[in-house]
């Protein structure tokens, strides 16, 4: 198939030099997906997608426009060329778009190192609604849940992306997963949780029945949840959700952000953001994750790098464009879909872990919130204040007294990460490894 998706690439490329772009670059991606979802015991759907998309990125005379369809045909071709041409000899000049030089696009690679795609075959439909039944058994097996839906799903998905500066090149990728959402209670009184796992080879994979029972323990902690006091309290963001923490760290630091003046972390370059001895990594090429990659959206090689070194901001995200306005060198993060220029983004990250076990931070926060679910929010991009909605649990004497709902925390961004102190157990397989997160003081409103 990537033969296939090569050719694509290549006509796309061809008919725009043909309509008189200057320089291009196309991308196509091949597709399959199956999923299931169990409700109630009855199989609730069954959905299987395939599909095949094109893009292309035209430039003239520092203009640029994006086209795509799932139209591979040959008149469609030459005709997606043809009014992407069109479109950009009407856009307004961007002196900073423009391709890689071909000394700077990625020649080598080694697919096999990553292992991003499972040589495995694809499941039969049968087995995922075995994994979603088994995961929903489990689940139920614990008394006090009501009713619990679970689903598993298989993709494969494949890319190529080709350029007029020389750069050609495509992976494949594959994922497995199974989840479950429990219930518990009735009414105003229906708590629920939930867990789930993904991998990229399916024979890493946790079983069904761990994934089913562990959402059913969740929801049942969650029984009873009542509002928390109000007033200032120290926060310990679980696991689960402490790597939101930091993603709003990398969306401060990304070159979009910068370059439009808009980022709460606009002039801390060199600064210290994290306390000392934290650094935030990123390393693109991790075995058997998600969201390796070997090269960027660019065609430029990706590579590891500090974003954060000793609690120092040591640089930006950048991808070509947002990295000429600001007179810097594009960092490999280069991210795009068939239908939209590149844009920059992050893939594998990695924060320094603490010492301590979680309980250990709980022991040690006194009185205060573990939050395990965050919902809403309003995070202002500029000034970096923080807002919102959590549930979780009330910790009373450093040991977890209740479960909480209903309440918001509050604060900056910028204080907040200054002052927090990681636990040890972030897991190994997630693309984005953060472990849970205390952060001394935040201000909480419940009751």
């Amino acid at each position: 198939m990537t033969d296939r998706l090569e050719t694509l690439t290549a006509a796309l490329l061809s008919a725009a030099r043909k309509a008189g772009a200057e320089a291009a670059d196309a991308l196509a991606i091949d597709g399959a997906s199956v999923g299931i979802d169990i409700r109630q015991g009855k199989l609730e759907q069954a959905e299987r997608a395939e599909a095949v998309e094109i893009g292309l990125r035209v430039l003239i005379g520092g203009r640029q426009a994006c086209v795509s369809a799932s139209d591979t045909s040959d008149r469609t071709i030459a005709d997606l060329a043809e009014r992407a041409v069109a479109m950009a000899r009407e856009a307004p000049v961007d002196p900073y778009a423009g391709l890689a030089d071909p000394s700077q696009i990625a020649t080598a690679w080694d697919l096999d190192a990553l292992a991003l795609c499972d040589p495995a075959p694809e499941p039969e439909a049968r087995a995922l609604e075995t994994d979603a039944r088994t995961a929903e058994d489990a689940a139920m097996s614990s008394a006090g849940i009501r009713q619990v839906e679970a689903s598993a799903g298989y993709s494969r998905r494949r890319m190529f992306l080709a350029a007029t500066n020389g750069f050609a090149g495509g992976y494949a990728r594959t994922s497995r997963s199974v989840s479950a959402v429990a219930f518990t209670g009735e009414g105003t009184a229906m708590e629920r949780d939930w867990a789930g796992e993904s991998r990229v080879w399916q024979a890493d994979l946790p079983s069904a029945a761990e994934v089913g029972a562990l959402a059913a323990e969740r929801a049942l902690a969650r029984a009873g949840a009542r509002k928390p006091a109000t007033g200032v309290y120290p926060v310990l963001f679980d696991e689960r959700i402490a790597s939101s923490l930091i993603g709003h760290l990398l969306a401060a630091v990304n070159g979009a952000s910068i370059a439009r003046g808009s980022s709460w972390l606009r002039d801390a370059l060199g600064q210290q953001i994290l306390p000392r001895g934290l650094s935030v990594i990123e390393d693109p090429h991790r075995p058997r994750i998600g969201s390796s990659r070997p090269f960027d959206g660019e065609g430029l090689p990706t590579r590891r790098r500090a974003i954060v070194q000793d609690g120092v901001l040591t640089g930006w995200t950048l991808d070509l464009a947002t990295a000429r306005k600001l007179g810097m060198e594009s960092t490999s993060n280069a991210s795009r879909g068939t239908s939209s220029p590149p844009s920059p983004s992050t893939s594998n990250i990695d924060l320094t872990q603490g010492t301590d076990s979680r309980d250990d931070l709980i022991a040690a926060m006194g009185t205060g919130l573990l939050v395990t679910s965050l919902i809403g929010s309003t995070i202002n991009p500029t000034t970096g204040d923080y807002s919102r909605g959590a549930s979780g649990f009330w910790v009373e004497g450093g040991q977890i007294a209740y479960p909480v709902n209903e309440c918001t925390i509050a604060g900056n961004l910028r204080q907040m990460l200054m002052q927090i102190v990681p636990a040890n157990d972030a897991r190994a397989h997630l693309a984005t490894r953060v472990p849970s997160l205390l952060v001394p003081g935040m201000t909480l409103a419940g009751a």
